[in-house]
């Protein structure tokens, strides 16, 4: 279930242009005169210029870019359900579910590092931004080897047999689980190193970057999961080897541009390298909600697995809800994601240089545009099922059938998850994490999994039951968000890195 989906605006005191305290301390470092100056600057026209010019420039990017990496999970599915068949297919979205449970804690600090980002650019402070996301960069990367890798590695088994997962899907989900654990640093640094980008401002490097993943993890899927010449076939695994191949080098050629001093963000020489527990305390501090509520999330859709599992045919159920919901519906959510991304850079930076309405307006308008978006595909949902379904290779009668059902709850709930995930964007761009956190507790833990196991107990639980539950704790999270944000709690937020 994760994707991750008026009242008078609250009157307040004008802030202080930065909305930071100025008695932020930074290492002595990093504040020397002698410090080398940056190759590049931070775009002032994302408070300075048109609000809407500003959400374009990095929404376009972001949503480009999520929609390219989307195409990579497609890709996989098509291959690997023409090549193994629905169980790859249930495999994979078995396994990315679990995965997900796991990645998101760790990477949650990384938006607390897109608050802290988005505040200092927009107080265009640069040595702060660099400092901030040099200390993500540790702690992410202690984080995923220390414990991540292990941990993911030795649990697998049993998270496997938690979700009901088949002996034939369970078979092919291991190798794949346990590849995407004990390598999963790669993409790890790839997320935090394209969100600290898109945060200070420049989208279109994270776009680049992506691309060049896709296109390399493309190359060798072809090549892993079929196999070629004297390289095995290693069907379902090769995604896995695929994709974790492709993160690790472009996240190097990444994090070399960084150290070269050639993008946005830096780390010069002259900056402390030792940690910083200040500021890693304000990425827990701003992160750790969102890392509550994406493990939340994604528990939920490790529960939710387990009543499809459940069901009357569960394989065949789980094979659609993996190309339904995760695959087919990412047509919204990728654009969505990436319109809360440009919310989130948009309102924090407009935010730190004390422009609160601006920062409302830009939620505004991303919102509106992924209405637009939901509802076009939305549309193709209902029109031509069939053949989407057709291109992941879902042709058992009983997949097809679950999966058009599926198809037309999703293109209601596309409306609402988008306006949910924009406006959750303009909450935790802005330092409000807890809230939605409790949002989502709400609309898509307790609700629509309270709605399974009242029916499991008392009635006979059916795939519409489980539908119709997604789609009311899409529309329960859209109208509490939106409210959440009206009442304008977050423009009072102040960060503090001393």
């Amino acid at each position: 279930m994760s994707v991750e989906s008026k009242p008078t605006p609250v009157a307040v005191t004008p802030v202080a242009p930065a909305l930071i305290e100025p008695s932020c301390e930074i290492a002595p470092e990093v504040l020397s005169p002698t410090a080398p100056k940056h190759r590049r600057k931070l775009d002032r026209s994302i408070v300075e210029g048109p609000i809407s010019a500003a959400v374009w420039k990095i929404a376009w990017p972001t949503v480009l870019q999520n929609a390219i990496g989307g195409l990579q999970g497609i890709i996989d599915h098509a291959m690997v359900g023409h090549y193994v068949g629905f169980t790859g297919n249930a495999a994979i979205g078995v396994s990315w579910q679990i995965f997900l449970v796991v990645i998101v804690f760790i990477s949650s600090l990384f938006t607390g590092m897109g608050v802290l980002v988005a505040r200092f650019a927009g107080a265009n402070d640069h040595d702060k931004v660099n400092t901030t996301v040099y200390q993500a960069f540790l702690t992410a990367f202690a984080l995923s080897v220390l414990i991540l890798a292990p941990v993911g590695y030795f649990t697998a088994p049993w998270l496997l047999d938690m979700i009901n997962a088949t002996p034939e899907v369970r078979a092919e989900a291991l190798p794949f689980l346990r590849t995407m654990f004990l390598f999963s640093i790669g993409m790890l640094m790839f997320f935090m190193l394209s969100g600290a980008l898109r945060a200070a401002g420049d989208a279109r490097t994270g776009l680049y970057l992506g691309v060049a993943m896709t296109v390399l993890n493309i190359t060798l899927n072809v090549v892993l999961i079929t196999g070629a010449g004297p390289i095995p076939a290693f069907g379902t695994q090769g995604a896995a080897m695929g994709t974790v191949i492709a993160s690790a080098t472009v996240s190097s050629v990444a994090l070399w541009l960084i150290l070269e001093g050639k993008l946005v963000v830096h780390f010069p020489r002259s900056m402390s390298w030792k940690p910083d527990w200040a500021i890693i305390r304000q990425l827990f501090k701003f992160g750790l909600p969102t890392g509550i509520q994406g493990v939340a999330m994604n528990v939920a859709g490790v529960l939710l697995l387990r009543f499809i599992g459940s069901l009357e045919h569960s394989a065949e159920a789980q094979a659609a809800y993996t190309v339904g919901y995760a695959e087919l519906f990412s047509l919204i959510t990728w654009t969505s994601v990436g319109l809360m991304g440009a919310a989130a850079a948009v309102a924090g930076q407009n935010l730190g240089a004390g422009h609160p309405e601006r920062s409302q307006q830009a939620v505004y308008l991303a919102a509106r545009v992924g209405v637009g978006v939901a509802g076009v595909i939305g549309a193709l949902f209902l029109l031509i099922p069939e053949q989407l379904l057709a291109i992941f290779g879902l042709t058992d009668p009983n997949v097809v059938r679950l999966g058009k059902e599926l198809l037309r709850f999703l293109s209601v709930s596309g409306l609402f998850i988008t306006v949910a995930l924009t406006y959750t964007g303009g909450l935790q761009g802005t330092g409000d994490t807890r809230s939605p956190l409790f949002i989502t507790l709400i609309s898509q833990v307790l609700l629509p999994l309270g709605i399974c196991f009242t029916v499991q107990q008392f009635w006979t639980l059916h795939s519409t039951t489980v539908w119709t539950a997604i789609l009311v704790g899409h529309f329960t999270r859209c109208v509490l968000t939106v409210a959440r944000f009206q009442q304008g709690h977050w423009r009072r937020i102040v960060v503090d890195a001393r």
